[in-house]
């Protein structure tokens, strides 16, 4: 029996070598998916997002929130995401690279939002990501946090909670914790 879909796959393989390109990758479906979710994003202009290793790495990218009300005005926070090949049916790893005074953003960036978690479903996409974490800095939630301390501060005391952010975003030290300017 002659296979005939070996047979077309090493004709295209020989065609393209003859060609002088190298065989061409095959793209998974989560790669697919996220081309189409990058190029139909629309980002608040306070956002942006970079590619570190260059476009051809399209499942590890960087995001930048820099919000211009609330808390957390003016300061950029970093965040880097990492992709399965089995996007969207599995939510993106998602970190925060800025150490933050944050109820929802551990010291170690571990990032608490339920549609990275238990509400993912794969009808969601990165601009959906990219806007939640964004709503974190305009409406942080001491009900669901990482870090306790800072949310029961949030919760019990917002003037000293509102005086810790700009002490740690202007770099100092909340705590006996350390954090870099990220004014």
């Amino acid at each position: 029996m002659i296979k005939l879909f070996k047979v077309k796959e090493k004709q295209r393989e020989n065609a393209e070598n003859a060609n002088g390109r190298g065989p061409v990758k095959k793209q998974s479906a989560g790669e697919l998916r996220l081309h189409k979710d990058i190029t139909e994003l629309n980002l608040p202009n306070s956002c942006a997002i970079t590619f570190p290793n260059g476009k051809d790495d399209l499942m590890n990218f960087e995001v930048s929130i820099r919000p211009d009300e609330g808390y957390y005005a003016n300061g950029t926070f970093v965040f880097t995401f990492q992709v399965s090949p089995i996007y969207p049916h599995e939510s993106p790893k998602v970190k925060c690279k800025t150490k933050v005074y944050h109820p929802n953003i551990d010291l170690e960036g571990n990032v608490c939002l339920n549609i990275l978690r238990e509400d993912w479903k794969p009808v969601l996409n990165i601009n959906t990501v990219i806007y939640g974490l964004f709503h974190l800095f305009t409406e942080p939630n001491y009900e669901d946090p990482l870090n306790h301390d800072a949310a029961a501060v949030l919760r019990d005391n917002p003037r000293v909670f509102e005086t810790n952010v700009k002490r740690s975003m202007a770099g100092g030290y909340v705590c006996q914790t350390f954090f870099p300017r990220c004014i």
